[in-house]
């Protein structure tokens, strides 16, 4: 599923037009995009919980050459879902 059938499916649930459905989704994403950048952890309980996660620098290898290759720091984002949401994808309680 993309973004546009997420919206889709979200005007029909809720009678929302297709155009406020598609504004509602956005706004999800850029509120969560948002609250990462700014070091934030995002909880939707059942569903799961956005985080970021520090990655130190380090050294690593080029496999075809096998020269030493300096990786620098990094952030990323993460996901981690919840009791409900893997119930639901396993078919177990709640689905």
């Amino acid at each position: 599923m993309n973004k546009t059938e997420m919206a889709a499916r979200l005007a029909a649930r809720t009678g929302l037009s297709k155009g406020a459905a598609r504004d509602a989704v956005d706004g999800m994403f850029a509120i969560i995009g948002e609250a990462l950048a700014d070091g934030e952890e995002v909880r939707l309980p059942g569903f799961g919980t956005f985080g970021i996660r520090s990655r130190p620098a380090r050294t690593g290898r080029n496999p075809r050459t096998g020269e030493a290759v300096s990786i620098p720091a990094s952030t990323s984002p993460t996901f981690k879902a919840g009791k409900t949401l893997k119930d639901s994808v396993n078919g177990g309680p709640g689905s």
